[in-house]
């Protein structure tokens, strides 16, 4: 296989990948007006690239596009060297594309519906790799029997064409829809401007490549004068000057393997310009899109936030029952001392009036009574905990929001249907749904954040200056008392110069009051630390749970579009970049062509 072959068959290969991918991406389209349009571009553009595939074994075709009475017949003449067409100065005679090509050729070769386009056979050398169209002018119309019009025509037949010879003159350079039809069509061909009347008009090349510039790499512009050239072919004479410029350039130096890297040069161009409209206007999109974005995130904040208040609330009405939770959780760490068998007593204190209770009973009616107020007492613990438990549930019940929901849900469809964004709801009851599975998923966490709050905050109040302190103070008063005793029982009564009596029953029970008092004090001062801490705990949980994220269950139709709009958008990019670097490994088949600017 030599290297022809081999460059052949690469060409066919990137065209069909990259018109695979392309496929494929606008197949993918999400439910958003912008996507869905540009998906239609993108398959007009897959339909140019098959076109474009059926094309590359055939001749180029070249096709002229100019103002009326810019001679673009009498150049077609004078390229294949006979008249092939009717040429008028004056007024337009061309209504249909006429496609002049060799005899073996047919317009469904060249991907061209044959009722589109007048076809002239001819076995002229000048045909041998060439097809020529005289295309109808883009500045006139038919008359009121003719059906269609000359514009119509024009931009049926130009999409298969692969050089555009662009023709004006001195009076017709600067014809608004002349340059208007050019703009549309250059992103797929490359181009060869020609300035005719050379006989007869002045020089115009240096105004039109200023006017062009900007827009426009010009190539080199030919000046020439068809109707001379015309009688040179006829009359047996070699092309001339500018024209034979302009013939060797069409025959010679783009026949063969240049018409491939013509059509690949010019389908890449195409390619760049549908995906840069395709990116304009879905960044123009954008911002609606985003809105949608944020008004989701908004939208699951404030129902977060007022979750998470009604959160706060119930925690904080039973905040007795999880102090008491931390209080366990407390003492089952600090292990065994003074304080601790202090606080040990403080939890189980209805325990042990219970057992005393149950102690000094002594008939029948008596143990009923205690099992009562036990059996009672127990009931309540029970109910304690199960409200502490239910707490968290209560709280993530939606019965009480279902207006919030809907409110939330009509101002989503609102911002959805601006962003043209199709959003498709399952059913009816999707919102009371997504409620049900948010709430649970609220309260699980809401349970999962308290339970890790609770071994915290036991392992904050735990610490060895904290537990040194109350052991301290607690062991103070103790010490106190037993020095006192003590000194009264073995010094003031015996030892001393002076005896005193042994301290008598009124004085233990003094201290006993004081030092019942000191271990009030100390839990108080301690239990309060843990409320405190408790409660600025769950505090903090709410501001967390206010974040939209605690939602992400709610309004979840929402999220795919969105994300698929995203990936949508994403891709285009990638294919941007490939299509980029294709260009970029892509040389130009001559620099005496023109073509549009990127």
């Amino acid at each position: 296989m030599h290297d022809g072959e081999l460059a052949h068959l690469e060409l066919l290969a990137e065209i069909d990948s990259l018109a695979a991918e392309l496929r494929q991406w606008g197949e993918g389209a999400p439910a958003w007006g912008p996507a869905r349009r540009s998906a239609a571009l993108v398959a007009r553009l897959s339909e140019r690239a098959s076109s474009l595939r059926l094309r590359l074994e055939a001749p180029l075709v070249v096709a002229t596009l100019g103002g009326t009475g810019t001679g673009k017949s009498t150049l077609v003449n004078a390229l294949v060297g006979a008249e092939v067409v009717r040429a008028g100065r004056e007024r337009p005679t061309t209504r249909r594309p006429t496609l002049v090509c060799r005899n073996d050729l047919r317009p469904e070769l060249l991907g061209i519906d044959p009722a589109s386009v007048d076809v002239v056979t001819r076995d002229l050398p000048a045909l041998r790799d060439l097809v020529v169209v005289d295309c109808p002018d883009p500045d006139t119309t038919e008359d009121a029997e003719s059906r269609g019009t000359n514009l119509a025509r024009l931009r049926e037949i130009l999409p298969h064409c692969d050089v555009l010879l662009v023709t004006t003159t001195q009076q017709k350079y600067r014809s608004a829809r002349v340059l208007e039809e050019l703009a549309a069509a250059a992103p797929g061909a490359r181009l060869v401007f020609v300035v005719t009347h050379a006989d007869t008009d002045a020089d115009v090349r240096d105004d039109l490549r200023q006017l062009l510039a900007k827009d426009y790499e010009t190539g080199e512009i030919f000046f020439v004068d068809s109707p001379q050239a015309l009688a040179d072919a006829q009359g047996g004479i070699a092309p001339r000057g500018e024209f034979a410029r302009l013939v060797d350039l069409l025959t010679r130096q783009l026949a063969g393997a240049a018409g491939n890297r013509i059509r690949r040069a010019n389908f890449l161009d195409l390619t760049h310009e549908t995906l840069s409209t395709c990116r304009a206007r879905l960044e123009a999109a954008r911002p609606a899109l985003g809105a949608v974005e944020e008004a989701l995130v908004e939208q699951r904040g404030r129902l977060a936030a007022v979750l998470s208040a009604r959160m706060r609330d119930e925690l904080l009405s039973s905040r007795r029952q999880w102090e008491n939770r931390l209080l366990a959780e407390v003492t089952s760490r600090w292990g065994y001392s003074p304080f601790s068998l202090l606080l040990r007593a403080y939890q189980g204190l209805g325990g042990l009036i219970s057992g005393a209770v149950l102690m000094r009973a002594r008939t029948p009616a008596q143990m009923a009574l205690w099992g009562t107020v036990a059996g009672a007492q127990a009931l309540r613990q029970l109910q304690s905990s199960k409200r502490a438990n239910e707490a968290v549930r209560r709280a993530a019940a939606w019965e009480w929001c279902s207006g919030e929901l809907r409110t939330a849900s009509i101002i989503l469809d609102g911002y959805a249907a601006e962003a043209e964004l199709t959003v498709r709801h399952e059913s009816s009851d999707r919102l009371a749904r997504e409620a049900v599975v948010a709430g649970e998923s609220f309260a699980a966490r809401a349970s999962n954040d308290l339970q890790e709050t609770v071994r915290r905050l036991a392992n904050k109040h735990i610490g060895w200056f904290t537990r040194a302190r109350y052991e301290l103070l607690l062991l103070a008063m103790l010490g106190v008392l037993l020095y006192r005793l003590g000194r009264n029982f073995f010094y003031d009564s015996w030892l001393a110069p002076e005896p005193v009596p042994v301290f008598g029953i009124d004085f233990l029970m003094a201290s006993g009051l004081w030092l019942v008092l000191w271990c009030a004090l100390l839990l108080w001062a301690y239990t309060s630390r843990l409320r405190r801490g408790l409660k600025g705990a769950v505090n903090e949980l709410a501001e967390k749970w206010m974040s939209a994220g605690a939602m992400s269950a709610l309004f979840a139709d929402y999220d795919d579009p969105c994300r698929a709009a995203a990936h949508f958008s994403h891709e285009l990019e990638r294919l941007e970049a490939r299509v980029g670097a294709l260009r970029a490994k892509v040389a130009e088949p001559t620099e005496r062509l023109g073509h549009k600017i990127a």
